[in-house]
């Protein structure tokens, strides 16, 4: 008798499936995105994300003790000053809020590895990436700006710097000013495709960055485009990039794996504030499993090609990785 060939489909048992898996998430490679606010003795809710929080730098150890217990290792600090002016001159105050945190962080969890979102945005009176001429934003102004702020962030204490304005040539500007000073192991994670999205509203109102007038369009990128993913990156890789990330993550799949095959350097991409607000609400509505959708996003992003995932679960990640749900 003749068999009919069929195609191979393994075989398999609970034990069998761990030991082939093709994709795998570990906690050292995941990152927790945290507000710092200006002020003492703060902890408050963020209504565009819910269950996460905005603290003053002194009650951060408070805030991220049982992040730290559950075994991740990096942050992602965003600002929120008390003071904005046209020039951003927080951003780069010595005793910001980024830079007093970075400190106390760096005190009580010196083996925490700390990353620091390099911007104007938050910092300026206008709510733009950078320095103006009239309503446009003026690139090469701004990357003396933002080469003082990631030189701040690190004298500081910070580990990676992590500029995310999309100005050209912000990367050289900001790995010749660490250079110049000695800081040659500081490495810079560079925002490298950043699409102008809608996926960043409940960000905007956590960190008080929306612009007051216009958009990003001009200086962040086309979703239209993918080619042009692969120039920006490139660029980044000439001017010192250590990390190419890819922001946001869930829609642009395809240009981490791009990003991924193009370049022989560790790729981020970050689960932004839409797209937890989305599988908040409609866990909130019994609509999906929450920790059965999160996991299998996360497994698809490091699928793609991703090294790390920057996103507001990793607490929640790691203790399903303890539990088995996803590794």
């Amino acid at each position: 008798m003749e068999l009919t060939k069929r195609p191979r489909r393994l075989r398999t048992t609970p034990v069998i499936r761990e030991l082939v898996r093709e994709t795998r998430v570990s906690k050292e490679s995941l990152i927790y995105p945290v507000f710092v606010k200006e002020g003492h003795h703060l902890i408050e809710d963020i209504p565009s994300l819910d269950g996460q929080k905005r603290c003053s730098p002194d009650q951060l150890p408070q805030l991220i003790e049982p992040v730290v217990k559950e075994g991740i290792g990096s942050i992602l600090l965003f600002g929120l000053p008390a003071h904005k002016d046209e020039l951003a001159t927080s951003a780069y105050d010595d005793n910001g809020v980024v830079q007093q945190a970075v400190r106390i962080i760096k005190k009580e969890y010196p083996q925490l590895n700390v990353v620091t979102d390099v911007c104007l945005c938050e910092y300026t009176s206008h709510g733009h990436c950078g320095v103006l001429r009239g309503k446009t934003v003026d690139n090469d102004p701004t990357l003396e700006l933002l080469a003082k702020t990631a030189l701040s962030h690190v004298r500081a204490g910070a580990d990676i710097v992590a500029p995310s304005d999309m100005m050209d040539g912000r990367v050289g500007a900001i790995r010749s000013a660490l250079d110049a000073e000695g800081f040659t192991d500081r490495a810079i994670m560079a925002y490298s495709v950043k699409y102008a999205s809608s996926f960043y509203g409940p960000f905007r109102e956590a960190a008080g960055s929306a612009p007051a007038f216009g958009d990003r369009k001009g200086y962040q990128m086309d979703y239209h485009n993918g080619r042009e993913a692969l120039k920006e990156a490139a660029l980044d890789v000439e001017e010192g990039a250590d990390i190419l990330m890819v922001k946001p993550a869930l829609s642009y799949l395809d240009i981490v794996y791009r990003l991924h095959s193009a370049f022989p350097l560790p790729i981020a991409t970050y689960s932004v504030s839409g797209e937890y607000a989305m599988i908040k609400a409609a866990a909130q509505k019994g609509w999906i499993d929450e920790a059965g959708v999160v996991c299998e996003a996360a497994v698809g992003a490091f699928r793609a090609g991703a090294d790390i995932l920057i996103t507001y679960y990793a607490p929640q990640l790691a203790g399903w990785i303890d539990e088995g749900r996803i590794g």
